[in-house]
């Protein structure tokens, strides 16, 4: 309920009966007052009237005059009031099916979307090809889903910047470091005595705050200047270096229908010249208003019912620079039959502006529209909690992403409030730990990371082996880490491009320089040295450790259990162990780099720490050779007979082709 009431200039165009039965005195000053855009009086007169109409043969006029009553309260915001007002008027019989449709819209606003569904629904059984009902539908339906869904933008109502009545519209000042807040206002402070017809507040003006030294917002004030007057002064824009005001200002004339229009105030020092009204058009019929001026102060963006529109209020642009004949509408991209209002210009690609018409939460909701190659615009709802099932319009962004916004959620009044919105950086980790095969710690362990979008990070592991770096989204990274005494490993993992906080796990395996390396997962057919298929996921990974480590060389070596002939153990043991020098050949390692031994029976592995954690029946240090394994139940024989078949790598040097 507020000056921006009287910018959405929405003006009601309906028949009216010479109606004489309750008054017709008061009845006639009620219509006046509907069709002059007086919202605030007229829904006052008409309550006034309503309660009047007890009799039965006035349940006619009970209908009517409760439709204009709820249309009142639909143009204040008061959606629950204007819902009972519909209500009524279908109960006594009003033959106009807008009143279905102001339900559902009513409904809609007041995020009663089950209800508002079976309300639309049906309207479009009277009338299918209303876009606006079929729009409505869509948002009814969908608005629980978007609130449900959410989005990562914190909302707060911004206090210091509101006052007992509605604030709205704000607009940062440019040329500074965004620390001048402009917006409108209808505090009890506003010039001039007499409240507003439209809204019953005070008429709004042009006020603002400012940040002191330490970057702390100070208590708005009024602007200084002839800016404002006792008329209707706000919803505000400025060239990019701050020193023009484009502002909307309202047109009230003795007999005509309130209006407005765009006006420009130039600013000198801390003070602003009066207003001068910008001519747009020779049409004086239409309303324009709701300035936005493009970041290189080309384009005046703005909103209209002017002809040659989708219906109700529409955003076009003009140049400031060569205003003749370059007037032109946004296209059905951005306008709907129902109102877009509110436009603001982040970027030469980029706009954001409030709509009734796009499917949405319910009244006014704010969208963000691309610019695309094509020349058509990406339309998409910013969600919830930016949008609620109330007015929300009137967004201004800092450098980042936040900023401010107004909305008249949670006030039964229909009053607008400023909020603040921020969306916080995404919090994206990968963590992990560095260890040994023994799955020990490895503390001061250097990881490096790389991603394909050009950043490179290094961290050190914490003495428990831990690491943790930030991440963007939708990003390749390659990780290496190392530590003196290992080897390096080599990871390559990819962030998704989910807009949610995410933490990723990564560990790193290294693989000691000082003592024969397991390869887990190297299987040979039953008694022969071929390699079986399922080997092949772990011989690419000893190849991968060959590249990433090219200044080592190896020995290869294969071990069998104590079962069958020394000489034939032995062998075998060798070609097993040839053929995984072979199979690395193959991929490209070089072969001065390898060496291969088969060791038959003749080293028998000793229980390790991880060993022994796997298989508790042994403990660290024992060495399972023939003697220790034949003490054994014939289950445990089994185990270490397993444990002992095995192929490892032994690093011979770490200077190949240094020198």
């Amino acid at each position: 309920m507020n000056f921006r009431k009287i910018t959405s200039y929405a003006l009601v165009a309906i028949t009216l009966a010479a109606l004489t039965a309750c008054g017709g005195a008061k009845l006639s000053t009620a219509n006046e007052q509907l069709e002059r855009g007086e919202y605030y009086d007229a829904s006052k007169t008409y309550r006034k009237i309503y309660n009047k109409l007890t009799k039965k043969e006035d349940r006619k006029l009970r209908g009517e005059v409760a439709y204009k009553m709820g249309y009142c309260y639909q143009k204040l915001n008061m959606s629950a009031r204007a819902a009972a007002a519909y209500q009524n008027a279908i109960r006594y019989g009003y033959p106009d099916s807008t009143a279905i449709l102001g339900l559902a819209q009513s409904l809609h606003g007041d995020g009663k979307y089950s209800q508002a569904v079976k309300s639309y629904q049906d309207y479009l059984a009277l009338d299918p090809k209303s876009k606006v009902a079929k729009n409505g539908l869509v948002g009814a339906q969908m608005a629980a889903d978007i609130k449900s869904k959410g989005s990562r933008y914190i909302v707060k109502q911004a206090k210091l910047f509101n006052s007992r009545r509605a604030d709205f519209a704000p607009q940062f000042l440019p040329g500074g470091d965004f620390d001048q807040l402009y917006f409108t206002t209808t505090n009890e402070k506003a010039m001039g005595d007499k409240h507003s017809e439209i809204t019953g507040m005070k008429k709004g003006d042009i006020w603002f705050a400012k940040k002191n030294e330490r970057g702390e917002w100070q208590r708005p004030e009024a602007v200084e200047g002839e800016l404002n007057s006792d008329r209707d002064e706000g919803i505000c824009s400025f060239s990019p270096d701050g020193s023009t005001m484009y502002l909307t200002k309202a047109r009230r004339e003795p007999n005509a229908n309130t209006g407005v229009e765009i006006y420009t105030s130039q600013r000198s020092d801390a003070s602003w010249s009066a207003p001068v009204k910008l001519e747009i058009t020779a049409d004086t019929i239409s309303s324009y208003g709701h300035p936005a001026v493009s970041p290189d102060g080309t384009w005046l963006y703005f909103s209209s019912d002017m002809p040659g529109g989708s219906g109700g209020k529409d955003l076009w642009r003009i140049n400031l620079k060569e205003r003749a004949g370059s007037l032109e509408n946004l296209g059905e991209w951005i306008n709907t039959p129902g109102d877009e209002m509110f436009p603001y210009v982040r970027t030469d690609s980029v706009l954001y502006f409030s709509s009734n018409g796009h499917p949405g939460m319910g009244g006014l909701d704010i969208f963000r529209a691309e610019l695309q190659p094509s020349g058509g615009w990406k339309v998409e709802n910013m969600g919830s909690p930016i949008n609620s099932p109330a007015d929300d319009f009137g967004i201004t962004f800092d450098a980042g992403e936040s900023g401010y916004f107004s909305s008249n959620r949670g006030d039964g009044r229909g009053y607008d409030h400023i909020y603040s919105f921020v969306k916080p950086d995404l919090e994206i980790w990968l963590s992990g730990w560095v260890m040994d095969r023994d799955e020990e710690p490895i503390p001061g362990a250097v990881i490096r990371i790389v991603g394909d979008d050009g950043t490179m990070q290094k961290e050190v592991a914490r003495d428990d082996g831990a690491f943790r770096f930030p991440l963007q989204r939708g990003v390749r990274y390659v990780m290496m880490a190392g530590a003196k005494g290992f080897l390096n490993a080599r990871q390559e993992f990819t962030s998704d491009s989910a807009e949610e906080d995410a933490e990723y796990g990564v560990d790193f395996i290294l693989a000691s320089i000082n003592k024969p390396v397991v390869i887990e997962n190297i299987f040979y057919d039953f008694d022969k040295a071929t390699l079986r298929p399922e080997s092949k996921e772990a011989l690419d990974e000893m190849a991968q450790v060959m590249r990433d480590n090219p200044n080592i060389t190896i020995e290869m070596a294969s071990h069998t259990d104590r079962w069958g002939d020394d000489a034939y153990n032995l062998a075998l043991s060798h070609r097993r162990a040839k053929s995984v020098i072979d199979y690395l050949i193959s991929v490209g390692i070089a072969q001065d780099r390898l060496q291969y031994q088969g060791y038959g029976e003749s080293r028998p592995k000793t229980i390790t720490k991880k060993l022994a954690r796997e298989h508790p029946q042994f403990q660290e240090g024992d060495v399972l050779n023939e003697e220790y394994v034949e003490r054994l139940s014939p289950e445990d024989q089994e185990v270490a007979d397993q444990i002992n078949r095995r192929t490892e790598f032994q690093v011979l040097s770490i200077d190949y082709q240094m020198y």
